[in-house]
């Protein structure tokens, strides 16, 4: 096991050449926001910050204002920052919580963000502002860096990794916070196989003793794990969690352990010829869709949105829907794919009405279909069916405004 991992750990950790370049890049930026701006200070953010990142070409910078001279004007800085990075950079804005910046150069992508520079979690006007508390905290466990790598990668091979709205997974934080609390990758893993529904991780240990759903808002423990923030006391870190996340990293932990093999670290990106492949007999409807112009949370949530109008659609017109999924790629597109049983359906439909003593709503039903019946005291009806066959059917939808309002662009392939 320990050589298995020591080999992920060579394939998942950024290179020292890596590091030098991607670190130059971010130093250079915080050094001219820091020459322009007056009260506030550009640091390093994220996971570079605290030393546990991965291959990545994302990285986090937090423009920190001072908090007694921004205090009540925190709806400022996005707007004070702005004018600064527009003298030195080509920026593009995006929309979160607060107002935060992009700047792309060649192959990395700088994130910079706008915060109060605050002591504790008390003191925050909004949540990006807490930030630079959680690297304090994971920094205190430097010695558990590539244990934490391990578990996000883990968590990220299994397609459960990120807090948007569109996955509902494992934020990058709460890996941190799981790693520190079991003290190594294994731990965690070991522990996550028999996690149970409302299991509670309180590595702070703030509510020892207590009841935690008793002690903090219900609202905010409706996940099925609960993860105490150790910066923040009264929140839940993994608040975003939903159930299919959690019951997906507790098989994967199961099976890992069984039989620990890299395939548990290495993400899997579908292609087109994969899906059919996997289709086998059965049809594969699959799209290629293109998100709005958002933020990248925003984008992919009405992505999701799309891909699951056609998935009821499908359902409910009577097509067997055996797999389905939304592969998002390079956050430029995605593919939706459903996996449908090769069986056409009926040229006719058989449709329920009300029992035949519910006389005003069986006369309504008969007026809306013309060929009807009784069966069992009950009015049915006998209609054509639109499609037949789910290609019908999809491409009749791409047209209609649940799509059309939630992505840039669908195509069928």
């Amino acid at each position: 096991m320990k050589k298995l991992l020591l080999e992920v750990l060579e394939d998942i950790k950024p290179s020292k050449d890596y590091e030098k370049d991607i670190l130059g890049n971010a130093n250079n930026i915080i050094s001219a926001i820091n020459k322009g701006i007056k009260n506030a200070k550009a640091v390093l953010g994220g996971s570079g910050a605290k030393g546990t990142w991965l291959k990545t070409f994302d990285v986090d910078i937090f423009v920190k204002f001072n908090y007694n001279k921004f205090s009540d004007k925190s709806d400022e800085l996005s707007s004070i920052l702005e004018k600064l990075l527009k003298k030195k950079f080509k920026i593009v804005k995006l929309h979160g919580s607060r107002e935060y910046f992009q700047i792309r150069q060649g192959k990395f992508t700088f994130e910079i963000v706008p915060i109060l520079d605050i002591k504790k979690a008390e003191q925050a006007k909004n949540i990006t502002d807490v930030s630079p508390l959680h690297s304090d905290f994971v920094r205190k466990h430097k010695k558990l860096a590539n244990e934490i790598r391990l578990a996000k990668q883990f968590f990220k091979a299994g397609k459960v990794y990120g807090a948007e709205s569109y996955i509902r997974g494992f934020s990058g934080y709460v890996c941190e916070i799981l790693t520190v609390n079991y003290g190594s990758f294994l731990n965690l893993i070991k522990s996550a196989s028999k996690w149970k529904e409302k299991t509670v991780i309180d590595v702070m240990k703030y509510y020892e003793g207590q009841n935690v759903f008793n002690a903090i808002n219900k609202s905010k423990l409706l996940s099925p794990l609960v993860v105490i923030d150790p910066v923040q006391k009264d929140r839940n870190a993994a608040a975003a969690l939903d159930h299919e996340k959690f019951d997906i990293i507790r098989r994967r932990s199961k099976e890992f352990l069984k039989n620990p093999v890299k395939e548990f670290f290495e993400e899997k990106v579908l292609s087109e010829n994969d899906i059919r492949k996997k289709a086998g007999k059965n049809k594969a409807m699959i799209l290629k869709a293109f998100p709005l112009k958002r933020k990248d949370d925003v984008a992919g949530a009405k992505m999701l949105k799309a891909f699951h109008f056609i998935e009821k659609n499908l359902i409910s017109s009577e097509f067997k829907v055996i797999e389905s999924d939304m592969l998002w790629h390079a956050k430029t597109r995605s593919l939706f794919y459903y996996i449908v049983e090769n069986k056409n359906l009926s040229k006719e439909i058989k449709i329920m009405g009300p029992p035949i003593k519910s006389k005003h709503h069986a006369a309504a039903f008969k007026k809306i279909h013309k060929k009807t019946f009784v069966k069992s005291k009950r009015l049915f009806a006998i209609e054509k069916r639109k499609f037949t066959e789910p290609k019908g059917l999809v491409k009749h939808l791409i047209k209609r405004s649940n799509i059309k309002d939630n992505i840039n662009k669908i195509l069928i392939l």
